[in-house]
């Protein structure tokens, strides 16, 4: 718990230095959202909506418009620049048509279709839980992570881009929070494994990662729990090998695991420190997995291994707005973006191929995180 409150202080102080910005520009734009696009969650706690920016091929972007999500976003207890305190809160589904949105406020979940010229609302569900604040999607399948409470995943099935509730895909994490969590005892991300057969589950103050086998009726199998390799495990990815990174905002390091057959995980090692302050996002491309530090407003980038644990390429592969709190990647690997809920920018940057990041500009003028809600969630294609 020490750690965490070294982690939490480190971002109070980054957010404490810069003043608010005001609300971006959602006037209509003539690009279409389908060549290429990025959809921020605003997350705000009197009406959850998503913002649209149509992007060119120099990475840059140009407001779209502003759509509701149909609920309330919210924020957890405590939290400093990210109120959702997850990653995931807003991912991407059936080929890039479909936008899944958790509203936190308000206990459900939206589908949003994505149109050439902006968004239109599919669904709005019940979360089947306290506090959602995390979305996964394999195929048409769809797991969603309440925080709150016990803490919870809650299965559905994506179908012309409503979502559909699978009958007997909750199963409770054995958790002990509030309805609305403190942002240092929530479950930080939900995802899926590669080939949709595992799912996993990161939890900060209990230092571990639980996963599940994933029937294919989208039922799940015994919870397996594995202690976490280092102090509060929180964002993650997979790398091409299917093998499991889970970044560590208590000691700043990647950590690498192999998901056996049966869903459980093997631990493979640690890498060296980011040397920047609570790391907790992440983002793959390519060969290299980038992790946000928000205490310290910079970008750190690991090379994965071939076997064992990944190696730091660059502690600083960028300097950022203060508290970025979430980032996204194009499918080509080209631009990675990254959200800042304390600035209330969007910036851009170009993977250089050798863990570099290279500064293209980015959008300013977003809502900030206030006493109800703030940014989290991006999603670039």
């Amino acid at each position: 718990m020490e750690k965490l409150r070294i982690l939490a202080a480190g971002v109070v102080a980054t957010a404490i230095v810069v003043l608010p910005a005001t609300q971006a520009d959602a006037t209509p734009h003539r690009t279409g959202l389908r060549s290429g696009a990025v959809f921020v969650q605003l997350n705000g706690g009197d009406g959850n909506s998503v913002e649209a920016f149509s992007r060119d091929g120099d990475g840059r972007l140009t407001p779209v418009g502003t759509y509701a999500t149909g609920g309330r976003g919210g924020k957890q207890a405590g939290a400093p620049v990210d109120a959702l305190a997850s990653q995931g809160g807003l991912v991407s589904a059936d080929g890039g048509r479909v936008l899944i949105a958790v509203n936190a406020g308000s206990g459900t979940v939206s589908s949003l279709r994505v149109r050439d010229h902006g968004l239109e609302v599919a669904s709005v569900v019940p979360s089947r839980g306290d506090f959602p604040s995390s979305a996964t999607v394999h195929g048409s399948t769809v797991f969603v992570l309440n925080a709150g409470g016990t803490g919870s995943v809650s299965g559905y099935r994506l179908h012309d881009g409503a979502l559909r509730p699978i009958r007997g895909a909750v199963r409770s994490l054995g958790l002990s929070n509030a309805a609305v969590p403190a942002f240092l005892t929530s479950p930080a991300q939900i995802g899926f494994s590669p080939d949709g057969r595992t799912l996993v589950v990161t939890t900060k103050a209990n230092g571990t990662i639980i996963s599940f086998p994933v029937h294919g009726d989208g039922r799940l199998g015994s919870a397996i729990v594995t202690s976490s390799q280092g102090p509060v495990p929180f964002s993650f990815v997979f790398d091409r090998a299917g093998r499991l990174h889970v970044q560590q905002a208590g000691d700043g390091r990647d950590a690498t695991y192999r998901v056996a057959a049966d869903s459980s995980l093997v631990p493979l090692g640690v890498s060296a420190p980011s040397g920047g302050a609570a790391l907790c996002w992440s983002v793959r491309v390519g060969r290299f997995v980038y992790g946000a530090n928000a205490g310290s407003a910079t970008l750190t980038s690991w090379r994965i291994g071939r076997e064992g644990p990944s190696s730091v390429s660059a502690p600083v592969a960028a300097t950022t707005a203060a508290g970025p709190i979430d980032l996204a990647a194009t499918a080509d690997g080209r631009f990675v973006y990254v959200l800042s809920a304390v600035a209330g920018s969007v910036q851009a940057y170009a993977p250089d191929g050798h863990g570099g990041l290279v500064a293209r500009g980015g959008v300013t003028g977003l809502p900030v995180i206030d006493a109800t809600g703030g940014p989290e969630g991006i999603v670039a294609r």
